[in-house]
């Protein structure tokens, strides 16, 4: 079972370093499935806004409700994170090389969200790679009751990690 996570203290570093490693393994002809997130910002408000794109080639969905400048906690579309759950779902059917999730988060710490299909991919034998902020650590510890690697948050460690995974099943 190979599970592993990357967490960072700077805000959309873990985003852009998942993105930037699914891209390089996609033009290496690695076949991915799962979901890695852009945040933008929106002009004139101090909230982004937060859209994941399906791997390996789309959609994009936006995830994030727009709930006002006075809004706070959670922004999530819930409909939307339902809507990429199913199209990644059926990426799993490709039997991936890698199951890319761009955060182990609150609905996933609920047991909802990607959480099954972590689970499901794992089971295949599919590993699986994900984002993990400092508020749902202590839930994703629980949930990997200790088997997941924590990855150094650059792109040589994610590299070596991969090879690594790659050397094991073959």
């Amino acid at each position: 079972m190979a599970l592993a996570f990357v967490r960072t203290l700077e805000r959309g570093l873990t985003d852009r370093l998942l993105w930037e490693f699914a891209d390089r393994l996609q033009q290496r002809g690695y076949n991915l499935a799962g979901v890695v997130q852009t945040n933008s910002d929106r002009p004139g408000s101090r909230h982004c806004d937060m859209d994941v794109r399906v791997l390996p080639g789309g959609p994009v969905i936006r995830i994030n409700q727009v709930l006002g400048e006075d809004s706070r906690g959670c922004r999530l579309d819930p409909v939307a994170l339902e809507e990429a759950v199913g199209l990644v779902e059926v990426g799993l059917e490709r039997s991936p090389d890698l199951l890319i999730i761009n955060k182990f988060g609150k609905h996933e710490a609920e047991g909802r969200g990607f959480r099954p299909l972590i689970a499901d991919a794992l089971s295949r034998g599919i590993p699986v790679l994900l984002g993990v902020n400092a508020l749902n650590q202590d839930a994703f510890e629980d949930y990997s009751s200790g088997y997941a690697e924590e990855i150094a948050a650059d792109a040589i460690s994610l590299a070596a990690w991969f090879s690594n995974v790659l050397q094991l099943a073959a």
